[in-house]
């Protein structure tokens, strides 16, 4: 009876879910291949994913615009057996202008030190349509660099990002989680629930800011496009978001909470994220927000 419940429970979570979710994650989640968990024999096979994601509304390292812009993103990512991998993904904002807002072509290498100790290095080419609004497109490149250690109570995440383009930026995320899976079967032995609830702390720059809001002429005497952005009540002065921008600082405290439905070759996962950004900078939001995510991949090994 106990298991039932379990899986009622997720279904209404699942179903009632429009999630954000980004190409980060999904890499991610196919890095994580069922011979190289912390319980087994580190073993690297060659492997092929696809996945598909909806997402509530769009973010970007703890920023959100004051509309909101629900997303869906289609992923693929090649994991050789040496450890380097490929991927790509294309976003779609609804009711966007462009047929295909974004498309990142990446590269990069994951490794296993030891059993507690992992990460991988990466490389993304952003790609953005000249009507896209999302919030990322004034950095075109990240460099990535991630490395976690399992402590067994929890595991403990460091990831760099230095993003460049018509703006430069650095960020360090620190992030502490716990993965929980299900002793039991819920329709075979060969399916499994996991749940990893995690809280992060985002610290970096916000010269991206600066480069969105004079993209969109923030800084202008014209108003925004209609179901654009809200026109300001006083004019922003250029120099002081430049100044300000520059300084290193806490930019997002966030909880997230991911439940996942697993089988040999595919997972559904929703999950719920409360965001808590600080250091607001330009015509941002500012507020405490709730974001959801529901995505599905699956994979080829």
């Amino acid at each position: 009876m106990r298991r039932y419940i379990i899986v009622l429970l997720f279904l209404v979570t699942w179903g009632t879910a429009n999630a954000f979710a980004a190409n980060r994650w999904f890499k991610s989640a196919m890095l994580r291949l069922p011979a190289d968990t912390d319980t087994t024999k580190t073993t690297k096979k060659r492997s092929a994913s696809v996945g598909i994601s909806y997402g509530s509304d769009a973010s970007f390292f703890g920023r959100s615009n004051q509309i909101k812009f629900p997303f869906y993103t289609v992923d693929a990512i090649y994991n050789t057996k040496s450890g380097v991998f490929v991927y790509a993904s294309l976003w779609k904002v609804l009711n966007s202008i462009p047929q295909i807002d974004e498309t990142d072509l990446g590269i990069g290498y994951s490794y296993k030190l030891s059993k507690k100790f992992k990460g991988s290095i990466s490389y993304t080419k952003f790609l953005f349509d000249n009507n896209t609004q999302i919030l990322k497109s004034a950095s075109s490149n990240d460099i990535n660099f991630n490395n976690s250690y399992n402590w067994k109570i929890l595991k403990t995440a460091v990831t760099m990002d230095y993003l460049f383009g018509k703006s430069d930026d650095f960020f360090i995320t620190l992030g502490n989680s716990h993965y929980f899976e299900s002793n039991f079967g819920v329709f075979d032995d060969k399916d499994y629930l996991t749940f990893t609830p995690a809280v992060n702390i985002i610290f970096g720059t916000q010269n991206f800011v600066q480069r969105f809001s004079r993209d969109h002429d923030f800084f202008g005497n014209t108003p925004p496009v209609p179901g654009g952005y809200l026109p300001p009540l006083v004019l922003p002065d250029e120099d002081d978001y430049r100044n300000a921008n520059r300084n290193f600082n806490v930019l997002n405290y966030s909880f997230k909470l991911p439940v996942a439905y697993n089988r040999p070759h595919y997972t559904l996962e929703a999950s719920y994220k409360y965001s808590m950004p600080v250091n607001v900078q330009g015509y941002l939001t500012t507020k405490n927000q709730s974001f959801f995510n529901l995505t599905f991949y699956y994979v080829f090994y």
